[in-house]
């Protein structure tokens, strides 16, 4: 990571906070609710998605294996549909990846920014994606593969098609394996491209995603018990003004 401010660093151990809880609050959201902040403090997706990617290997994993457990031998995840839409999500998926190895940090920011602005209004509306026929799955989960190559933020795009699919009981779980598999497809090919895995900054960004996974776990059984469409409508508020802000500052600077 390049040299900053002491208020850089700050902001950005504060947005890992954010993003632990709520990655695990929600069962989605550590990348594309954390992402418009951070390129605000650093405009580079490769400094940041590496430490992410990390971060979702970690509890992804570990909220699978908590749920499997609650669930006393019984399986929380929905290993068929998994596997089914695996298939169509890889080719894409694949694709995204070389383009965020390849484009300019300038062009691959405004694209996050500008898919994040689109997530926001569908929260502040209270309209989420949705899928309700077999050719809106494919397409959807073609784009969620191919944006979560770029950038590890198709959660909205990937939910409107597994929330139809499988059981709500299972749906959470099932997303972190999904979450799991694709990151590990993403980690290999910073490796294989040389990518800075950023690990020294691990020493102090994974304490700060591990209080946000704590904090998230609070949330999480609130939201089950709670109607979550205020807190939704904030939270796209807020990055729908963050977005705008910085696509303003991309075009403009």
């Amino acid at each position: 990571m390049f040299d900053l401010e002491w208020w850089q660093y700050l902001a950005i151990g504060l947005t890992f906070i954010w993003s632990g809880f709520v990655r695990t609050g929600l069962g989605f959201g550590g990348a594309v609710l954390a992402l418009p902040f951070l390129l605000l403090v650093l405009d580079d997706p490769l400094v940041f998605l590496p430490v992410i990617s990390i971060h979702l290997l970690v509890f992804s994993s570990w909220n699978a294996w908590q749920g499997h457990r609650a669930k006393q031998g019984e399986s929380s995840i929905d290993w068929s549909y998994l596997g089914r839409s695996l298939k169509i999500m890889i080719i894409p998926k694949l694709i995204g990846v070389f383009g965020l190895l390849t484009l300019p940090n300038e062009v691959m920011s405004t694209i996050i920014f500008l898919i994040v602005s689109a997530y926001s209004v569908g929260y502040i509306l209270n309209k989420p994606f949705k899928s309700s026929r077999p050719w809106m799955d494919n397409i959807f989960l073609m784009l969620g593969g191919y944006v979560s190559g770029t950038s590890l933020i198709a959660a909205p795009l990937v939910i409107a098609v597994y929330s139809t699919h499988v059981s709500r009981e299972k749906l959470r779980d099932t997303l972190f394996a999904l979450w799991f598999i694709l990151v590990v497809i993403k980690m290999g090919s910073f490796v294989i491209a040389g990518v800075d895995l950023q690990l020294i900054h691990q020493l102090w960004l994974f304490p700060c995603a591990l209080i946000g996974h704590m904090l998230g776990v609070r949330l999480h059984s609130y939201l089950q018990n709670t109607d979550s469409h205020k807190f939704y409508r904030i939270l796209g508020s807020v990055l729908l003004a963050t977005s705008l802000v910085g696509i303003v500052r991309t075009f403009v600077v």
